[in-house]
């Protein structure tokens, strides 16, 4: 049985790839079985060569989250690894919540790379030292987001969004071919779990979530 790493590397820098590739060539345990430079060749290696570890850098041609959550979904067994300069706290944030086991930075050494392939090749995570309890502070501070998120029924939401746009208790039930009793039903009950005291104080407070949820 081969107990060879097996190891896709995508990255949009021919020199920098190559060089990636040099030096993982080195390792005995390692075999580099595919290169590319989008996130469009990132899935086809993944669903094509089923590598044990798939770098992948965050800023290349094509959507890369989406890539990503779709090795996730559709190569098992697949663990990516992204490989990148980019220190942005939503970058990391977004690659990990896609799929990806770990998030290591460029210019990392040979060895800190070669030990977080092995990490992230036995099932377990890594991110590079220095970037990880930033990156902890920001997925806490989303946790917490979401704790407070207050959940609204469709037709509730349906209802606030008119009102946000102006439109008055008679105006949304025109629009929805409701009553205009059933409206101020579900206003109240927007207003309860928003504990906002009337119209304006519930507006604001669901924009404010809209807006969290978009950030």
């Amino acid at each position: 049985m081969d107990a060879r790493i097996r190891i896709g590397i995508v990255d949009d820098h021919p020199l920098l790839r190559q060089g990636v590739a040099a030096t993982l060539k080195r390792i005995a345990d390692f075999q580099v079985v595919e290169q590319g430079g989008c996130a469009d060749d990132a899935l086809a290696i993944a669903l094509a060569q089923r590598p044990d570890v798939l770098l992948m850098d965050v800023n290349m041609p094509g959507d890369c989250f989406a890539a990503v959550r779709r090795i996730d979904r559709e190569a098992e067994g697949v663990r990516v690894l992204m490989l990148t300069v980019s220190e942005s706290e939503d970058d990391a944030y977004s690659a990990l919540e896609a799929g990806a086991r770990g998030y290591v930075l460029k210019g990392v050494s040979g060895p800190e790379l070669v030990q977080a392939i092995r990490t992230v090749a036995s099932g377990e995570s890594f991110i590079t030292p220095a970037f990880a309890s930033r990156l902890l502070g920001r997925m806490r501070r989303h946790q917490k987001q979401e704790q407070h998120r207050i959940e609204l029924t469709h037709r509730e939401e349906q209802i606030i969004r008119e009102v946000a746009n102006g439109l008055t208790n008679r105006e949304v039930a025109d629009k929805l071919c409701l009553s205009e009793k059933t409206v101020k039903y579900y206003m109240t009950n927007v207003m309860q779990k928003l504990h906002a005291r009337n119209r304006v104080e519930a507006v604001t407070a669901v924009r404010r979530q809209w807006e969290g949820g978009a950030s």
